[in-house]
């Protein structure tokens, strides 16, 4: 257009740098739906526009293919409208969905005026509204694809997948779903990392829920050199193997590094690191939990499998901060009482909890933390011997950290 143009490499040798490109533009038409016009890819725009995306956008398998966001795209004010769309039968997941290609680039602009993408979040979140609401960016089955510079304002709620994809690198992106009120931005997770080999790094993310959520079957995932604030820290949602956290300021979060398994889960989480971790009044810096459970639906259910998700080789290395021990604080996710949070026995001075079963955790260590509270009290942790196997780096017991030689 130039405010979204779609080129398409036409000719390409792999021996030569030259190569040709058909660029197509798509104008505007003022108080119109403008998707029309970018899927025909009519030609004669005008620069510096905003663009009324007012239904989903979906782009078909595309090859070698740069899809440019010069101007600027909002999503439609009408709550009502953005339902009707996400609950219909041929909604494909998200606003704007590409559904698998090979060498796909989706950049947006580094003008600081230009190339935000405007979701209209507040008014969801200022009536709590979590019905059919939209997942943003679905970059699914993408092989060697690039996610750079795009800025994203106000979202609704979920913004980036990567379901399915690999060898995707995603930087230079920012995230800005800060609430202008106590109104909460329920499920605003950053970025979903779905797929394999995949580097996500200087990222700015200020957002109320993950800044980083590691799914289901993901592998060999790199996280490093960026920014969360107000967020739910760096999360391992559920299953994977090979991962990386390095080089990441969180700054009033709820975590900074998080794993979580739900109850009765079975499976396996292996080599994961977690490393230069800078934590700002972070209520749980480290949190390792097998026991996660929707604590909507009611109590802890009574697992009876014993064959819970294995986890091994986590390694938690060089996280220094400041842990928010305010009494009484209330992150403002919680809408529960208890919050969906709480952990028995917490005294929110924790700088690391395991939250483990017996035999399921082999070779989890953390290195090198650094901890002091808000009100000066001595940090603390939560850990339970009977449920590991090694020197988990500090006293493992439910009482004030203590560094073991594992942990120095």
């Amino acid at each position: 257009m130039t405010s979204l143009t779609c080129r398409m490499m036409v000719a390409r040798m792999p021996s030569l740098i030259l190569c040709a490109w058909s660029t197509f533009v798509v104008p505007h038409t003022e108080d119109v739906d403008d998707t029309p016009a970018l899927m025909a890819a009519i030609s004669d725009y005008t620069p510096n526009t905003t663009y009324n995306v007012w239904s989903p956008v979906t782009f078909p398998h595309l090859t070698n293919v740069e899809v440019v966001i010069s101007g600027n795209l909002t999503y439609p004010t009408s709550i009502g409208t953005v339902q009707g769309y996400v609950a219909a039968a041929n909604y494909s997941g998200a606003w704007f969905s590409f559904t698998g290609g090979n060498n796909v680039t989706l950049r947006g602009n580094t003008d600081p005026d230009w190339g935000w993408v405007d979701g209209h979040g507040q008014q969801w979140w200022d009536i709590m509204q979590q019905t059919n609401r939209p997942q943003g960016w679905l970059f699914k089955d993408v092989t060697n694809g690039i996610i750079r510079d795009m800025k994203i304002y106000k979202p609704v709620a979920w913004n980036f997948a990567t379901t399915g994809s690999s060898h995707v690198h995603i930087f230079n992106n920012i995230i800005l779903a800060g609430s202008d009120n106590a109104s909460f931005p329920f499920n605003t997770d950053g970025f979903s990392a779905g797929g394999t080999n995949l580097l996500f790094e200087n990222n700015y993310v200020v957002n109320g829920d993950d800044c980083l959520t590691v799914t289901n079957g993901a592998k060999n995932i790199t996280w490093r050199n960026s920014y969360c604030e107000g967020s739910h820290g760096l999360s391992v949602g559920s299953l994977g193997e090979g991962g990386q956290v390095a080089s990441v300021e969180n700054n009033h979060t709820l975590y900074a590094a998080r794993f979580k398994s739900w109850t009765g889960g079975n499976g396996a989480a292996i080599n994961i690191t977690w490393k230069d971790i800078t934590f700002i009044d972070v209520m749980f810096p480290i949190d390792v939990t097998q026991n996660y459970w929707d604590q909507g639906d009611g109590p802890r259910p009574n697992s009876s499998s014993v064959n819970e998700t294995h986890i091994e080789n986590f390694l938690f290395d060089h996280f220094v901060g400041v842990i928010n021990d305010t009494p009484g604080y209330v992150e403002g996710s919680c809408i529960t009482d208890p919050c969906w949070y709480y952990v028995p026995g917490a005294t929110g001075k924790e700088a690391v909890i395991f939250d483990l079963y017996p035999d399921t955790a082999t070779n989890i260590v953390v290195k090198n933390l650094v901890a002091r509270t808000l009100s000066g009290a001595p940090a603390a942790a939560m850990c339970n011997s009977s449920t590991i196997s090694n020197d988990v780096g500090f006293v493992c017991w439910d009482g004030p950290y203590i560094p073991t030689s594992a942990g120095l």
